[in-house]
């Protein structure tokens, strides 16, 4: 075994989920779209209209080419507002962070992440052999601040990474001032943003800010963006079953992951490219099954907060997000450690994620990551009660 790979953990996150399936178990842990919000009638029709038969069926069964099906690179062009050229189709976004991390990092680069973050990129990171740096965020995001001192002291990171919208785990987004700021540091430093956003289209309060990518494009000389890789998915918009993610960068960084793409897997599944087509082409379907999804998140999200705050009171610190799938509660008198809570919560039929899944960085034992976007209302009252009877003991 090669050490590097030795040397890698399994996920907390997919491990935990293992133990949150068990009967009578109520889970606030997974990220993942609500059972009654994956759209199965209509993937059923698309799959009928993909393979009614002709040449379309055969190619939907067939290789394909490795940047992805023309249908959905155009699809995805048009809902992104750029070339469809311009687009790589990947196999979920995870593989989209594996292989940006496998065309730009060298064992011992540097990468900065946001404190707290999403498990998958740190493995992907790791996976190559880089030294993660983390700088704390808030509910704006990374903090440019501490990530400008850093730089001014020597720190250079060949990427830095965040989530900039309803980012996993903090619900936080990336400020219109954060943004540019961070694209004129990426600029004067000399590294790549990796900008992982599955969660935009899940807004239901305000207005998303300008995207990284056109901030570097329209602030750059040639009008072309030089400095930032953007990630999105249908994983939380449609059915995480259908591994099917984009990736839109530099033409440099494009032609290199198209390289590695080949030698990982060929291509992403030629029939889960048509279908995804066939529903994101579809604008009246996608448009109003988007608004359902935002409109039970955000009904959901009210109903949790409104249980956590009125079953912990003033012992939780918690920010009230604008859309994604995710609270992130910090205990702060109490500093209950959330790993013996999880312990002691799985007893009593709840699960979620403690903080320390997602860094190790002071704060995070005392934090937990719950999902409102499985369970129905009274289910997630329910869920709310036994938390709170497994942390009495310790409050």
């Amino acid at each position: 075994m090669a050490p590097r790979v030795a040397s890698l953990r399994s996920s907390f996150i997919r491990d935990l989920l293992a133990s949150s399936c068990s009967p009578g178990v109520l889970s606030l842990a997974g990220g993942l779209p609500g059972d009654d919000l994956i759209p199965v009638e209509a993937v059923d029709r698309a799959a009928r209209r993909v393979l009614a038969g002709g040449s379309a069926a055969l190619n939907a069964l067939q290789y394909g080419a490795t940047e992805g099906a023309a249908e959905l690179r155009d699809v995805l062009g048009e809902r992104l507002g750029v070339s469809g050229g311009e687009v790589i189709v990947t196999t979920g976004s995870q593989q989209g962070i594996d292989l940006v991390s496998r065309c730009l990092l060298e064992a011992g680069d540097v990468v900065v992440v946001e404190s707290p973050t999403y498990l998958g990129s740190l493995q992907a990171f790791r996976a190559q052999g880089a030294r993660v740096e983390a700088i704390e965020g808030d509910r704006w995001g990374l903090d440019i601040g501490r990530l400008a001192d850093a730089l001014s002291a020597g720190l250079r990171p060949r990427l830095v990474s965040v989530v900039s919208e309803f980012a996993n785990p903090s619900g936080a987004t990336l400020s219109p001032e954060r943004r540019r700021a961070l694209v004129d540091l990426a600029r004067r430093y000399r590294f790549v943003i990796l900008d992982d956003n599955p969660y935009g289209e899940l807004r239901w309060s305000g207005t998303s800010p300008v995207g990284l990518e056109e901030i570097a494009a329209t602030s750059a000389d040639d009008g072309r963006n030089d400095c930032v890789v953007s990630l999105g998915s249908a994983s939380k918009i449609l059915a995480p079953g259908l591994r099917v993610g984009w990736l839109r960068a530099p033409e440099e960084i494009r032609r290199s992951v198209v390289t590695l793409k080949q030698a990982t897997d060929l291509q992403t599944s030629s029939l889960d490219q048509r279908l995804v087509a066939e529903l994101l082409g579809d604008a009246d379907w996608i448009d109003a099954h988007l608004a359902t999804a935002r409109e039970t998140y955000q009904r959901r999200c009210s109903v949790l907060l409104d249980a956590v705050l009125g079953g912990f009171g003033d012992a939780v610190d918690v920010d009230q997000p604008d859309g994604g799938m995710f609270l992130w509660v910090r205990f702060n008198r109490s500093k209950i450690d959330t790993m013996e809570l999880f312990r002691r919560s799985i007893e009593l039929g709840v699960a979620f994620v403690p903080g320390e899944a997602f860094g190790s960085r002071s704060g995070r034992s005392h934090a937990m990551r719950l999902c409102f976007a499985t369970l129905k209302s009274e289910e997630l009252r329910t869920a709310v009660r036994r938390l709170v009877r497994a942390a009495q003991p310790m409050l």
